[in-house]
């Protein structure tokens, strides 16, 4: 057994009964059920703090991939986005916002959110009504709260919140976290823009109306103030004083920028320096590289700006593939150097940093094997063999172009994140980029990368990465019933074979409402996954039960 404490692991028996673990210790006796748990992990269901289920949650029971990963519980919300609070007949503005900064369809959420509340407190109300195969938990979004407050001017940059509506933005956040949302979030970086291309609301938000949701939180006495920024000059400083006035943890998102190699160090020094002032502050970063996945049927690929590609973008992609497959001379034209407009810059720069995923993803792959090694070897062009790599397995096929977390080419900064004292995971992202990334499988290869299969550095003990994984994500939120294999708290647990621990190579597939498209990633050796002690997978297959329900900050 794995406690989730971060002690060594040692053999014990785990008593469950009435949804909680009732004792933790040698030859407890007899259960109603036994398992079996010799030559395998126990440890407590993950805690994963970074989803954008937000939509999905309200017509997805089973809340996958991440359920799939030994997730029991997520929290959504984050990045300044979400659905709630909405006026009636406004829910195309947060549609539009979310399909830009996630990735999610808009005709997918136009389909599957029936917007039937206003509020926060009822979006939450609605969240309750379903009950699901892991927990969930909501973080009150500024973007949402921006707009609901000023109409369509929250969406103007050039515009600011009156001294009324900064009561107002008070009253609703204070109103958000007594009624259980986990935190408040905002987005302070370019990366994120609406569908239509204006950024995101709470980009140019100025420092009298962070202090309106700090205020909110500090009348509430509860919330994490959870950050996406780029941290330009000042603007820790400006988040850092919110979360002081609030008296409330600061969360800010951490991840490596090729732009800005080292930006992340810098950041993470001044998170400590908060914490050294006796305040509570975290960043959350990830455990691997965060990949763009490219294929023929996902939303980018190196063909996407290409003429020609633009002549097949709107087939069905069975259609697109035979097209392709059957016509030399059409596959010779889409190899030629396109005119008529420019893709992403980053695209068409990157063979050096692309590489094709094989049936057990690589996620520390070496410069050698990249697009544009495999081409100077084979005396071919770069787009060839990235034609011909997702031209395989009958166009499924696929690429990765690891644009964050990997500016040197491997995991050493990466290392350096999870292993920092001020670190929680947290930037899976389930739900979210469903056409370019599937980083909820993270759960999976944090276990089997750093525990078991890293071959270009050091890994970490299974202790530590399950303790990251489960109590410190769950302590990050004041999450304290959860995330420990100890008696009183839920009995959320994983059972794994870690031996057979494997993630699956990703797959496209038509699964999201109105037949939407969104990449998943399954995994092999979780031989039981159990929330509040039901048993919700058993053999990597979801049992069908549905014991989750919506947490509450209290």
């Amino acid at each position: 057994m794995i406690d989730g404490s971060g002690a060594p692991r040692r053999i014990a028996d785990v008593a469950v009964q009435g949804g909680r673990v009732a004792a933790v210790g040698p030859k407890l006796g007899a259960g109603k059920r036994e398992i079996d748990a010799g030559g395998l992990i126990v440890a407590p269901g993950f805690v994963d703090i970074h989803t954008h289920y937000d939509g999905q949650a309200t017509w997805d029971p089973f809340v996958t991939p991440s359920s799939w990963h030994g997730v029991t519980t997520t929290v959504f919300g984050n990045c300044g986005v979400g659905f709630a609070p909405v006026r009636r007949g406004k829910s195309a503005y947060l549609i539009n916002l979310m399909e830009g900064v996630e990735d999610i369809p808009g005709t997918v959420l136009s389909e599957g959110v029936k917007f039937d509340w206003e509020s926060f407190p009822q979006y939450l109300d609605a969240l309750e009504a379903m009950p699901r195969a892991v927990d969930v938990a909501a973080q009150l979004p500024h973007g949402a709260l921006r707009f609901y407050v000023m109409g369509e001017r929250g969406a103007d940059h050039a515009e600011a919140p009156g001294e009324r509506e900064r009561e107002e933005m008070t009253r609703l956040t204070a109103e958000a976290l007594q009624a259980g949302a986990l935190g408040v979030t905002t987005s302070r970086t370019t990366k994120h823009k609406a569908r239509d291309g204006r950024f995101t609301p709470s980009l140019s938000a100025r420092e009298a109306e962070l202090l309106a949701l700090a205020e909110g939180m500090k009348r509430a006495g509860r919330g994490v103030l959870q950050v996406n920024s780029d941290f330009g000059p000042g603007e820790f400083e400006a988040l850092s004083a919110a979360a002081a006035l609030a008296g409330r943890p600061l969360s800010v998102l951490l991840v490596q920028v090729d732009a800005q190699p080292k930006l992340w160090r810098e950041t993470l020094d001044q998170v400590h320096s908060v914490r050294r002032a006796g305040r509570a502050a975290n960043a959350q970063v990830g455990s691997r590289p965060i990949g763009v996945i490219m294929g023929l049927e996902t939303t980018v690929n190196p063909f996407v700006a290409h003429p020609v590609w633009r002549e097949l973008r709107d087939f069905a992609p069975t259609e697109r593939y035979a097209r392709l497959a059957g016509d030399a001379a059409l596959r010779t034209r889409l190899l030629e150097p396109r005119s008529g407009g420019a893709g992403p810059a980053f695209m068409g720069e990157s063979f050096h940093k692309m590489f094709p995923v094989g049936d057990r993803p690589d996620y520390e792959p070496e410069a050698r094997n990249s697009v544009a090694a495999v081409a100077q070897r084979t005396g071919r062009t770069p787009q060839a063999v990235a034609l011909d790599v997702l031209m395989a397995q009958e166009g499924k096929g696929l690429l990765m172009l690891p644009f964050e977390n990997y500016a040197y080419g491997s995991l050493d900064v990466v290392h350096e994140m999870i292993t920092d004292s001020a670190t929680v995971l947290g930037v899976a992202d389930g739900g979210a980029h469903v056409g370019v990334i599937c980083d909820a499988s993270s759960p999976t290869s944090l276990l089997t990368l750093w525990g078991r299969d890293r071959k270009r550095g050091p890994t970490l003990p299974l202790e530590f990465l399950v303790a990251k994984q489960t109590r410190g994500t769950a302590e990050a939120y004041g999450l304290h019933d959860r995330g420990l294999l100890a008696p009183g708290c839920k009995a959320d647990i994983n059972v794994i074979d870690f031996d057979a621990l494997q993630l699956e190579r990703p797959e496209v597939v038509y699964d999201l409402p109105a037949g939407g498209r969104r990449l998943i990633q399954c995994a092999s050796g979780y031989r039981h996954t159990f929330v509040a002690g039901v048993e919700t997978v058993h053999d990597d297959e979801l049992t069908g039960e549905r014991p989750g329900r919506l947490v509450r900050a209290r």
